[in-house]
Parts: structure tokens; sequence; C-alpha cells
């Protein structure tokens, strides 16, 4: 007797089938749904002149764009380095996902058919992001095949549905007002960042991401708008649109923090030291926690050594520096 599982999976995979690979191959795989459909106590699946199996099937579909993603992701990985833009997107879609894009057709693959159809349903922009990835990557995955001599006469960037960049962040601040009183992470945000948790970071920029706002498009949008480059953090930016908070690069806000820190206390040499390092990882880091610690400060004892290092104060040390970074205000 057939199973809802490889049911559930076929019908999110034929989306991404229809986006990555070609028509024809979303036309079979709707072809199999719709006989599972019509023939639901049927043990096997019409496929062509073969009889398949769904959840063999399932798991071919889930093999298929496993291997796709990972073409795509790992060479981007590889043009990473050379490419700001590129890097950027990718630690970006690092922290939406929970996981390295280099390592996603591994972990769509662990999954299997079931819990990778609702990784993808969980993570609805994946197609738009995948796409954005392959427009990064640059002419080499969509090829200008002309015989006539090149000439740039026109250099535009796309808003979505806006033809400004005003026009975009307009569209933000109005999205951000009307969602504050939907969404509890959005709400923290604002209110209390200094307690927003890391589920909650990843949920908001989920939120934002499948609504067309990603970090990147933001701060390119403020770029052009104002001619200056403010590396301001997703934080900065929801609280810009929320209380009309000023647009500050969140480095310049790490070193305010630090400094606040280094002159409240009577630090010797050696703390000091430590404290100077930390300042250099927050720079790449919206939660300041224990965790983000002991992450960074693995190979020196974690965050029990830093601790230990500061006298028992690293707690204090973080609640001044998350407070110094967002301030509280009313929205």
């Amino acid at each position: 007797m057939l199973i809802e599982e490889p049911r559930e999976a076929l019908e999110s995979f034929r989306y991404l089938i229809l986006e990555l690979y070609s028509a024809d191959r979303f036309i079979i795989v709707l072809s199999a749904l719709n006989s599972y459909y019509k023939n639901h106590d049927s043990k096997h699946l019409p496929f062509h002149k073969y009889t398949i199996n769904t959840h063999s099937h399932a798991d071919v579909v889930l093999s298929q764009l496993s291997q796709k993603v990972m073409r795509v992701l790992r060479k981007a990985e590889k043009k990473a380095e050379a490419k700001h833009e590129l890097k950027q997107k990718l630690n970006e879609l690092e922290s939406l996902w929970g996981v390295e894009p280099k390592n996603l057709h591994t972990h769509l693959h662990q999954l299997g058919p079931k819990q990778a159809a609702n990784f993808i349903t969980e993570h609805s922009g994946l197609i738009h992001q995948l796409a954005q990835v392959n427009t990064l990557l640059g002419s080499e995955h969509q090829p200008v095949i002309s015989e006539h001599h090149d000439e740039i006469r026109e250099r535009t960037q796309s808003w979505g549905t806006h033809k400004k960049p005003e026009d975009y962040l307009e569209s933000f601040n109005q999205f951000v007002k009307e969602q504050l009183n939907q969404n509890i992470a959005l709400a923290t945000v604002v209110s209390k960042p200094r307690d927003l948790s890391r589920e909650q970071l990843t949920e908001v920029k989920l939120l934002l991401d499948g609504a067309g706002f990603s970090e990147a498009n933001l701060q390119s949008a403020v770029r052009n708008q104002t001619n200056q480059d403010i590396a301001a953090s997703i934080v900065g930016h929801i609280r810009r649109a929320a209380l009309g908070e000023p647009l500050i690069p969140f480095e310049q806000r790490v070193a305010q923090a630090m400094l606040r820190i280094y002159q409240a206390h009577s630090w010797t040499p050696n703390q000091r030291k430590w404290l100077e390092r930390l300042a250099k990882q927050l720079v790449h880091e919206v939660i300041v926690d224990k965790e983000f610690v002991n992450n960074r400060f693995s190979q020196h004892g974690g965050a029990k050594q830093f601790d230990k290092v500061l006298n028992n104060q690293l707690d204090t040390v973080l609640d001044e520096i998350n407070e110094a970074i967002w301030p509280i205000k009313s929205a």
C-alpha cells in the first residue's frame, strides 16, 4: 500500500525540477503524480512504459536534485573568494538554512524524501535563492550568444516590482511595520534585540527573504540612495524602518560598545588582550552570547576559560556589550 510520504515529497520536488532542470523533466514527474492521484489504491505509478514505485522514485528525484544543488553551490564556494557579493550571499544563506551551502546537497540526501520536502517547504525562498547564486556566478551559467559587437548602453539594478531604491526601501518600511504585531521575533528585534535568539534571527531572515528583502539587497538599496556603503546588519535595517534609528555600520556599533567596556573596568593586560580578540570576532556576529564565545574561542578553552580570565565577569561583559550595541528604544 502506498504511503503519503512519497506523494508529499514528489509534490514539493516537482516545482524544484521545473526551475532547476527543464520543462520536459517537470512533465514526466507531473505525469507520475497525476497517475498517483487517479490510482491512489494502486501499488505502483505508471511512468512512461515502466512501472516505478513512488518511494524509490522520490529517492531518485531527490538524488538528482541534490546533484544539481551540489554543482551550483560548490562552484559558488570556489568562486566566492574572488567575488565579494557571492561570498556575502553564501554567508547569508548559511545563516538562513542552518547548513553550509556547499554541504546542502548532503544535508538534503541525509534527510530523505519526506524531511527534505519539509525542509524545502520551510525554506520557501530556496529556488529564488539558488537563482540569485546562479546570477552572481556570472555569464558562465547564462551566456549571451550573439555575433554583434558588445556595447554597454545602460546599467541598472532591479528592485523587484520597484524601479527606484527609495521605493524599495519604503516598501520595506511598510512591510516591517505591518508585520510587527504578527511576528514575535520581528517585534523582539525592535523592542529588545539583546534578547534575540539565533532561532528568532533565522525566522526573521526567512520572513524578509521570502518577501524579497534580503540584507544584501537592503544594503545595496541604501548605497544607491545615499551613495554611502553602510554595512549595517539586518537588525539595523529593521530598527531604522520601525524606529527611525540612524543606520550605523555594525562595525562602528561594535567599536563603540567595546570602548565602553574598556573604560568601565580596570582590566589587566591579559584581560584586555582577550577582550580585543573578542572585539575582532564581534563584527561578524549579531547574536552575542556564551555559545558564540564558546565557538570562537574553542581552541583557547571556550567560554569557561574566558570567564576565568575575566574573573567570572563574562556574563556581565556580554550583557553590557549587547546593551551598548542595541540601546533600548520604543516603537
